[in-house]
């Protein structure tokens, strides 16, 4: 059972690793004028929903499993993820809010880091 729960844990690792380079890349191409803003929400809004899955569900099958250590490693950035998303749709990327806010890729990189 724990190598199930591990290896799903990986692909899902792997799979929120390309999302996140997938954001940085977009929000270049962004801040380049390579795309304008309603291409880059449009591009990135549909990935919003599946990246907050994909992390709740390795944060919840931790908790099941009963690896405590690693549950409270996710634990921060699936509540924040959460949070995020929670917000009167405050996960929308928008032009004003990618340029807005410096808390952006610093946490794009804490969550690579996880």
């Amino acid at each position: 059972m724990e190598a199930v729960v591990f290896v799903f844990s990986l692909l899902d690792c792997c799979a929120l690793i390309f999302l996140s380079v997938y954001f940085i890349i977009t929000l270049s191409d962004l801040e380049c004028d390579y795309i304008n803003a309603r291409s880059c929400c449009s591009k990135l809004n549909k990935w919003v929903i599946p990246e907050l899955v994909g992390h709740t569900v390795v944060t919840v099958l931790m908790l099941i499993s009963l690896h405590w250590f690693i549950f409270l490693l996710n634990l921060p950035v699936a509540t924040w993820n959460i949070y995020r998303n929670t917000q009167s749709r405050a996960a929308e990327v928008t032009h004003e809010r990618s340029h807005d806010q410096a808390w952006f890729p610093p946490a794009l990189f804490l969550h690579v880091s996880l």
